[in-house]
């Protein structure tokens, strides 16, 4: 076996085809397909069940997903420890957040961990950032889910173990132009996987008509200019509500989501540096937050 063969197998079962773990990599589905092949030929079983609706693991392919990760992550290590690199913390978050949140936790990481240096990747779609951390090209990300088991807002999850930590909730706010009526009016959202809109679909329903509108700027402008009403963070629509440009709506209660630190739990390189992460956000948010 060798390394590159195991990233590939990684690859295709984060990703289910051949096709899509090949963009992953960088490489041709030509050469996926046959690092596969080797790799079968070498272990004398076959890891993939492969159908039309894409590749999943046989009984083999899950015993060695485990060692395929764990061998994967001492190589990493060692390559570190060789090269004497600074500890480098690959950070993924949602595109939602970045602006409003992701600053504040990097303000405290460098508070606390001031030899530490970030990379931060920011996607405006959850699931490339969660197939990052599947197949470890990011170490952690930040994205907003309902409170509940991980995808408790109605997302799906990689086939690994993950991990989580909240970090502090995401309040939101029901608001439409003044004037409005107060019920019966179309939900403005914006593509399926959003958060705001997944929060929206648990909150009214299928019941509700829908007016995709596109990012948060975009649906909160349409709602000042009356086209309807939108679930959106508070911390987005505060100065518009002072202004009176828009007006809360009475409705049933929309919980606040979540702010959550995801990593994948199988991960044996830098055990200390994600420890240090964990420990370090977690006293640092929920120190300044009290008990919930």
């Amino acid at each position: 076996m060798e390394l590159g063969q195991l990233r590939t197998f990684e690859a295709v079962v984060v990703h289910r085809t051949v096709t899509g773990a090949a963009i992953a990599l960088g490489l041709a589905p030509a050469s996926v397909a046959e690092q596969l092949r080797t790799l079968e030929g070498s272990l004398g079983t076959a890891l993939f069940e492969r159908s039309p609706r894409g590749m999943t693991p046989t009984r083999a392919g899950h015993r060695l997903l485990p060692w395929a990760r764990r061998l994967l992550d001492q190589a990493e290590q060692a390559r570190r420890e060789v090269a004497d690199v600074r500890p480098v913390l690959r950070l993924g978050a949602l595109g939602a957040v970045a602006a409003t949140h992701v600053p504040g936790v990097l303000a405290r990481l460098a508070e606390r961990c001031p030899g530490l240096d970030v990379a931060l990747h920011t996607d405006p779609a959850r699931d490339r950032l969660l197939h990052g951390v599947a197949a470890g090209s990011l170490d952690a990300v930040l994205l907003l889910d309902a409170p509940g088991p991980l995808g408790a807002l109605g997302f799906a999850l990689p086939p690994v173990q993950l991990a989580h930590l909240d970090l502090e909730d995401v309040p939101l706010a029901l608001v439409a132009a003044p004037g409005s009526p107060p019920s019966g009016q179309r939900l403005l959202v914006n593509g399926p996987g959003c958060s705001f809109r997944l929060a929206g679909d648990r909150l009214f329903g299928p019941g509700t008509e829908r007016l995709r509108t596109g990012d948060i700027a975009t649906t909160r402008a349409c709602a000042e200019r009356g086209l309807g009403m939108a679930l959106l963070p508070e911390s987005a629509v505060r100065a518009h509500l002072a202004t009176g440009t828009l007006h809360p709506l009475a409705a049933p209660a929309a919980a606040p989501l979540r702010l959550r630190l995801i990593w994948r739990a199988d991960h044996s390189s830098a055990p200390a540096l994600r420890e240090t992460l964990r420990e370090t956000l977690h006293a640092a948010f929920h120190a300044a937050a009290g008990p919930r």
